[in-house]
């Protein structure tokens, strides 16, 4: 079947059943013509980083003028790097949130975690030492950003691939204090927490009944990569794994119908293979909440 077909019958059917459940996908350069030429329908909503279109004009401002023009933009940040030290620009706080409030977007959301130093960016979302000077830290960064841009803040925890030594909570623990201290909102990302459970040797499912989900205001679904030895990568190039659908049900009946959002970031599949992914996801929310 077509795509042109196969996503309004997806859409309908279920839209007449879940309404409450929106279902968007990460819009990416390398998905940009899929996207734009499929029927709008196929998705509730897009999310994009800000960062790569904050200051263009010409095609990337004409890209995003069509993307906003087709469905609501949810925006998460790349480049705040939230644990870290370094001043956040009075300028570009101020240029992100009128990007923000032009957009019409209900929250921002960035990583929790480090990715520049002595002004210099790594271009990498590195872990913070998991204790409680660092989610102290973090939370007045936090307060300030949101007291900036006017907008209500989400936190994203990422996958890691060491930790520190000077570690003293879990990181449930850590993200808890960090929301509650800082009163932001929770993006919960289950593909990094199941990572990370499989990386450190932990239980994915306790690990998500610590979790803050009280405060979620948004859910990431992706796949990710097996290396040879185990090691588990978040690249948001694989599909969503039967382990990771299964966190999503469980975490739906504490979060609620919150918006969820399929990530790709690279292998990019044909149409029809994301619809198949939403489709999974929309029939999860309608279990969990039709099942009540």
């Amino acid at each position: 079947m077509g795509s042109q077909s196969l996503c309004p019958l997806i859409y309908m059917a279920e839209q007449s059943t879940l309404s409450s459940l929106q279902v968007g996908v990460g819009f990416r350069r390398g998905l940009a013509e899929l996207l734009l030429d499929a029927p709008v329908e196929c998705f509730d909503f897009v999310e994009l980083a800000p960062e790569n279109y904050l200051g263009f004009g010409g095609q990337k401002h004409r890209l995003l003028e069509r993307v906003a023009d087709r469905w609501p933009v949810l925006t998460h940040g790349l480049a705040l790097s939230l644990g870290g030290n370094d001043p956040f620009p009075h300028d570009y706080l101020e240029e992100l949130g009128q990007f923000l409030h032009d957009l019409e977007t209900p929250h921002h959301s960035d990583h929790l975690c480090i990715s520049s130093a002595n002004g210099s960016h790594s271009h990498e979302l590195l872990p913070l030492p998991l204790t409680r000077d660092t989610a102290h830290h973090t939370a007045r960064r936090i307060r300030e950003v949101s007291s900036a841009i006017q907008k209500p803040f989400a936190v994203e925890h990422i996958s890691a691939y060491a930790r520190w030594p000077e570690d003293e909570l879990s990181e449930p623990e850590f993200i808890r204090q960090v929301v509650e201290e800082s009163d932001c909102g929770l993006l919960l990302d289950l593909n990094n927490l199941y990572v990370n459970a499989c990386n450190f040797g932990l239980d994915a499912s306790e690990m998500l009944e610590q979790m803050p989900l009280e405060a979620t205001v948004q859910i990431h679904m992706a796949g990710h990569t097996v290396r040879h030895d185990g090691l588990r990568i978040d690249t948001h190039s694989e599909d969503i794994t039967d382990e990771v659908y299964s966190l999503l049900k469980q975490a739906l009946p504490r979060t609620g119908p919150v918006p969820v959002l399929l990530e790709r970031d690279d292998n990019f599949p044909a149409l029809e293979e994301l619809l198949r992914e939403t489709h999974e996801i929309r029939q999860i929310g309608n279990e969990v909440f039709h099942a009540r």
